[in-house]
């Protein structure tokens, strides 16, 4: 599958459009918001303004917030049904839509920035990190997750073994980071005190369809430029199942394996 960019118009509509059944199945987002805020809090809680980019549902601030009186709660989402459900969860935030790669927002202003699952749906990662350090006060925190390279190894795998037997066009696909991209556009934007690291979080499906659902249903849907209708034919899409279970799957499950990046900076001061 070849890279394209993402088309942010698409990415705004499918996750606006899941807000509210985005909970029920972000299985895998909420094991990762509850690591990030372990993280977080293992070196004190937060105090004052801080932003969550991306804010989804609220989860991270929520967790956060709970742990951390001192904190004064600002969230975005580039998708305003996500702005609006976290918004009436955390009353006493102060909401707005906004996209990571331009933020809306006076310079030096936060004592933190946070964010989940969300800088793998930017075009250019180095942008939004530099935004993020914008907005921060000198000695301000960064801090956030993302999926990385080996996301959805498996799936991939399976449909180019499928497009390779059966010929045809090869659908456009999101590219995800790797560790060392994350860390050098950490750097690049002026961080200190950098940790980059990745960890595995694992889903089991029954099969490849009720993967390719919870992805939906959550707004993950394929979001590159130039994407075809569908993923593939019915016919490449089959074969794809077949060879994922053969290759992948174990007991009657398949595995969809996530690579969480997590990094951490502090503006120079």
């Amino acid at each position: 599958m070849s890279a394209r960019p993402l088309d942010l118009s698409r990415v705004r509509r499918n996750f606006s459009a899941s807000a509210g059944d985005y909970d029920d199945h972000a299985v895998v987002q909420k094991r990762v918001v509850e690591r990030l805020a372990e993280l977080l809090l293992a070196e004190g809680p937060l105090v004052g303004a801080t932003l969550d980019v991306g804010v989804g549902t609220g989860e991270l601030t929520a967790r956060l917030l709970a742990a951390s009186p001192g904190m004064r709660p600002v969230i975005a989402d580039l998708a305003h049904g996500m702005t609006l459900h976290a918004a009436g969860r955390i009353g006493t935030a102060l909401p707005f839509d906004g996209d990571a790669q331009s933020l809306p927002l006076h310079s030096g202003r936060f004592a933190a920035v946070v964010s989940s699952s969300v800088y793998q749906w930017v075009n250019d990662l180095s942008a939004a990190f530099a935004e993020s350090a914008r907005v921060l006060a000198p000695d301000g925190r960064f801090a956030f997750a993302l999926f990385g390279e080996r996301t959805l190894f498996e799936l991939r795998h399976a449909y180019a073994l499928a497009l390779a037997e059966g010929g045809g066009e090869a659908s456009h696909a999101q590219e995800f980071p790797e560790p060392a991209a994350v860390e050098g556009a950490l750097v690049g934007a002026g961080f200190e005190g950098v940790r980059v690291f990745s960890e595995e979080e694992i889903q089991h499906h029954p099969d490849v369809p009720d993967l390719l659902r919870s992805l939906k249903r959550i707004g993950a849907a394929n979001a590159a430029t130039g994407r075809p209708a569908g993923l593939a034919s019915r016919r490449v899409m089959a074969r794809m199942t077949e060879l994922y279970g053969q290759h992948y799957g174990s007991q009657g499950t398949i595995p969809a394996t996530y690579q969480v990046i997590y990094g951490f900076g502090r503006k120079r001061g």
